[in-house]
């Protein structure tokens, strides 16, 4: 697993703005006067779904290549590497979720936005094919802006190569669960996002393609306080269920079992 610089002792929640002490947050990093939810890193993301030491990453020793000779994309790149300790945006391999087998795919926000280029896109194509070679379902959790915009066409290419991928698996008969995360934007969203057997989104979950900020400029009228919410999108069918940080395991666990795929692990 990757390391994390520690946040301070004390730190301001980006929503209410109230001073939380660090153990206040819990392992679920929620505010304890709003409830929100604070972003997790890829890391603490697996550690908070999969069963005690059960995950098995994916060797995956390829680097991203600057294509387009794109100004500062190397040191921004080497940047994100030093604080997060990950080489891409995503962490794929094999776990055990409540006893049920699985490969999960996770992306993080934290490495340039988690957004979708080259190597994620590959990393992303390795974790469905091991689910179809290993017949186990796949289970995607997406936290991204969206395409890289440092890797132009090449980025965007990658979401056509993911959804063809991902019709495999599903002509293979196996499951794919996706699991909406904040952010989930841009051309993650417009593609592979809410392709899963089940869609699902983390409550208090951002999610959508354009800003809010974008639309607002070319849309007559005020949008909604609800807009691009986990709740309004499940309200309007676009989700299967919202569910809470300390619940996404237990239900993860329960959907898995109820496909019988991958099957108990112990089994």
């Amino acid at each position: 697993m990757s390391h994390y610089p520690s946040p301070g002792t004390w730190s301001a929640c980006p929503n209410c703005g109230r001073h939380v002490h660090q153990r206040q947050w819990g392992t679920d990093q929620q505010c304890p006067y709003c409830h929100y939810w604070r972003r997790l890193t890829a890391t603490q993301r697996i550690q908070q779904l999969i069963d005690a030491e059960t995950f098995q990453p994916f060797e995956m020793p390829e680097r991203t290549v600057d294509r387009l000779a794109f100004p500062d994309y190397p040191a921004k790149l080497q940047r994100a590497e030093q604080e997060t300790g990950l080489s891409e945006a995503i962490i794929c391999g094999t776990a055990q979720i409540a006893q049920q087998s699985c490969v999960l795919a996770v992306m993080d926000s934290h490495f340039m936005m988690g957004t979708l280029n080259t190597a994620v896109t590959r990393r992303l194509l390795y974790a469905s094919e091991q689910a179809r070679a290993r017949q186990l379902p796949l289970v995607i959790v997406t936290a991204s802006g969206g395409a890289r915009m440092q890797e132009g066409i090449y980025a965007l290419v990658g979401m056509n190569l993911i959804l063809a991928e991902l019709a495999r698996l599903a002509q293979d008969q196996l499951p794919l669960i996706t699991v909406l995360t904040d952010p989930t934007m841009g051309g993650v969203s417009a593609s592979f996002a809410f392709e899963g057997d089940l869609v699902l989104a983390e409550a208090g979950a951002k999610i959508g393609f354009a800003g809010a900020r974008v639309i607002q400029q070319t849309t007559p009228g005020d949008l909604p306080a609800d807009f691009q919410t986990a709740d309004q999108l499940l309200e309007n069918g676009m989700l299967d269920a919202v569910v809470e940080r300390s619940r996404l395991k237990a239900y993860l666990g329960q959907a898995l079992a109820n496909y019988g795929i991958g099957g108990r692990a112990d089994g």
